[in-house]
């Protein structure tokens, strides 16, 4: 994990709390799952493709400060970094190259939103993130907190470098928790003595730091099902949003299915919707391009011929459309409309199963819900489409003596009774979704534990009632 807190100079300017994390990405694509505390983390964010560096098995890699600072030459401002915690010495040159690259690139996801950089005397806070991929497939978190100066949030807490040091070293030296597990560290807090902080990091953490009121507040429930069509068959996709984060203001309340599209930029968010999008695919994850709030310097990734999720601010929305893009879903969340699209969105899925997600979806939506409850309501239609079509995979894994498998792709496809179902899963099981979690299923003897598997063995007893129930009354 790096950290990374983003300070800005003068005194009026933006400061960014930054904390960037780095895990080992399993070869299903999915990240480790990340440590439950007391405060709300960030959502994934930003995603850029970095030459592959030395990770290790600590909480973070790196705790920075990144500091707005004016260029030499002219009126213009440029991120750069100003702290750093650890000091690396005694690098070899391969590894102090590799360290350059990837704290080179920090700044400018820590600053996404262009030249738009000027003093201010006001500055709501904001929390998000960016992910950056290595070569080998493993990706570094980075979480990023932007708020008025790092100085006075020192001044108000009381709180000395001194004092911040040796906790950060414990915490950074703390062996990494098992799923389910819990790490206890020890802090030393002035006036107020010896404090025990423990993080644990869920057995299941498909909806952690997952919010939908988001994409709820800006998109009908039938355009949120296209999005996930087209993300299942891996398409590109860009979202346009005003903000970088969740607007203060949005409550936690359900909306009706057929709420009005948000106004303007009062809950628009980049970071917040996409991550919601990429959610509603477990267990499956995106392992292509991700990057929820594209710096003006990538732009040019919405030329990519490969498969994407990407978010890009709306004063970029003329430049984005006059780029040549093939096959592309364009949605803005501003105005709750697709302003590109495929044509075949409706299509993809089997018409029954749609049919029941947007039932479910539909179900009580007018009644209060936590957002816990929420998240639980939307995602788990969802969960349910995946456990109909693929849920029978680990029959369909033969096994050797030495416990290697071999998914046995025909049989798991023709074991489909729906036509319609079949068509869907021939083309699903092709994609590098459904080929990354079998790569792992085939390695695993047993069906991993976890809530799909759980969704799973629970419609398998149900249809073994439902037999049960037909031969009682035949």
């Amino acid at each position: 994990m790096v950290g990374l807190i983003c300070k800005t100079c003068p005194p009026a300017w933006r400061d960014c709390v930054y904390w960037i994390s780095s895990w080992k990405r399993r070869k299903s694509g999915s990240l480790q799952d990340n440590l439950r505390d007391s405060g709300k983390e960030p959502e994934r964010a930003q995603e850029h493709c970095l030459p592959a560096f030395a990770g290790g098995q600590h909480f973070f890699e790196y705790l920075l400060v990144v500091s707005l600072k004016k260029k030499s030459a002219g009126a213009d401002y440029e991120p750069t970094i100003t702290y750093q915690f650890p000091k690396r010495e005694n690098l070899l040159r391969g590894q102090q190259e590799e360290e350059e690259r990837l704290l080179g690139a920090i700044p400018l996801f820590c600053f996404p939103d262009g030249n738009e950089w000027a003093p201010l005397t006001e500055y709501p806070r904001e929390t998000f993130s960016f992910v950056l991929t290595n070569v080998d497939g493993s990706r570094k978190i980075g979480y990023c907190r932007r708020l008025l100066i790092l100085d006075e949030v020192e001044k108000r807490h009381q709180i000395s470098l001194a004092v911040i040091y040796p906790f950060m070293q414990g915490l950074r030296e703390a062996a990494f928790p098992a799923p389910g597990k819990t790490v206890t560290l020890k802090s030393f807090i002035p006036d107020s003595g010896t404090e025990f902080i423990s993080l644990t990091r869920p057995l299941d953490s498909h909806l952690e730091h997952v919010d939908f009121s988001s994409l709820l507040r800006c998109l009908r429930f039938e355009q949120i099902l296209q999005i996930f069509a087209s993300a299942v068959l891996e398409r590109r996709i860009i979202f346009l949003a005003e903000g970088l984060r969740l607007c203060r203001g949005l409550n936690e309340t359900v909306y009706s299915r057929f709420r009005p599209p948000c106004q303007a930029h009062t809950y628009c968010t980049l970071s917040q919707c996409i991550h919601a999008a990429a959610a509603l695919l477990y267990p499956f994850s995106w392992a292509h391009t991700y990057i929820p709030v594209v710096p003006e310097s990538l732009l040019d990734t919405v030329c990519c011929p490969t498969p994407f999720m990407v978010g890009v601010q709306t004063r970029f929305q003329q430049q984005v459309m006059d780029s040549p893009m093939e096959e592309v879903l364009l949605v803005n969340l501003c105005e709750g409309t697709f302003l590109m699209s495929v044509g075949d969105e409706k299509d993809i899925l089997p018409p029954k199963l749609q049919d029941d997600i947007l039932d479910s979806l539909g179900r009580g939506t007018n009644e209060p819900q936590t957002s816990e409850q929420l998240n639980e309501h939307v995602s788990g239609p969802f969960v349910q489409f995946f456990v109909k079509t693929v849920g029978h995979y680990a029959s369909y894994i033969k096994r050797e003596a030495n416990g290697q498998g071999h998914f046995q792709e025909r049989a798991f496809c023709k074991a489909l009774t729906s036509k319609a179902n079949r068509r869907f899963v021939k083309k699903f099981v092709k994609t590098q979704l459904f080929s990354l979690f079998i790569q792992e299923a085939e390695k695993s003897r047993n069906p991993p534990a976890g809530y799909f598997q759980q969704k799973i063995l629970e419609y398998e007893d149900q249809k073994k009632q439902k037999k049960s129930r037909e031969k009682t009354v035949k």
